[in-house]
């Protein structure tokens, strides 16, 4: 079915196609890139096509696409949102370990605030939930820092039916992020879930971390692109690049209001 090319997401009207910033690190999502000015190029290229939600992560680097965004953006335009994400402890490239304390999630958002420069985030997300402690100490201390003025809206990532529905319980949740593509279809009961209760779901990986560059034409980049926003009006996608000739091709899949 075909769906408005805008929708709400996290109280905001944005351009459903977003940006997704993981890959404008260094390699195992490490460090910084090889080339700022690209980076940063990039980013503001994003926006001035009409990009209005842009999407990263206090692990990615760590620290480094936040860094990014607020050198390339910031003031930044009042109808962008940024969404970043906190919970996970970086030890080096490609690795991930979940951290869920409430005293880590507390001084993840803190930073996250001042590398951004913002008063508020407008999206907030569990980066992934720690099974070593109860959920309800994980999204209970975010909520608190909601109802604080630190988060306008929290969101969840890479979670399962279950996982959201007890969230759900314990604070107001405005958003999934979890993996989908043409071909990686795992997520269609939650975006169904999604339809059902006013909320957005964010696909991560669209184009496959990029396989779809090798596989298929730009145009047909774009296509898959414009399918997955056909699929359900609750999907945003967020492609990822490091390379201005890949972005320019998938926002061919049109970012009109």
């Amino acid at each position: 079915m075909s769906s408005p090319a805008a929708a709400k997401l996290a109280g905001k009207t944005v351009r459903r196609l977003g940006f997704g910033t993981m890959r404008l690190t260094g390699p195992g999502i490490w460090g910084p890139p090889t080339n700022e000015e690209n980076a940063l190029a990039i980013l503001r290229a994003a926006v001035i096509a009409g990009v209005q939600h842009i999407d990263t992560a206090d692990a990615y680097g760590p620290h480094t696409a936040e860094e990014l965004i607020c050198k390339a953006l910031h003031p930044y335009p009042d109808d962008l949102l940024i969404a970043t994400k906190g919970g996970f402890a970086r030890h080096g490239p490609d690795r991930w370990v979940a951290c869920g304390s409430p005293v880590y999630l507390r001084q993840c958002v803190e930073l996250s605030l001042r590398r951004l420069n913002v008063e508020s985030i407008d999206l907030y997300y569990l980066h992934r939930i720690d099974p070593s402690i109860p959920i309800a100490d994980q999204i209970g201390e975010l909520d608190q820092m909601r109802v604080e003025g630190k988060i306008k809206a929290l969101g969840l990532s890479k979670v399962d039916l279950h996982q959201v529905e007890e969230a759900r319980k314990i604070a107001p949740i405005a958003a999934i992020q979890n993996s989908f593509s043409i071909r990686n279809r795992d997520s269609e009961p939650i975006i169904r879930w999604c339809e059902q209760h006013d909320t957005a779901f964010v696909a991560y990986a669209p184009l496959e971390a990029g396989k779809w560059l090798h596989m298929k034409s730009s145009s047909s980049t774009a296509d898959t692109l414009k399918e997955l926003l056909a699929f359900s009006p609750a999907v945003f996608p967020i492609p990822g690049t490091s390379n201005l000739q890949h972005l320019e091709e998938n926002l061919m899949a049109g970012l009109a209001p």
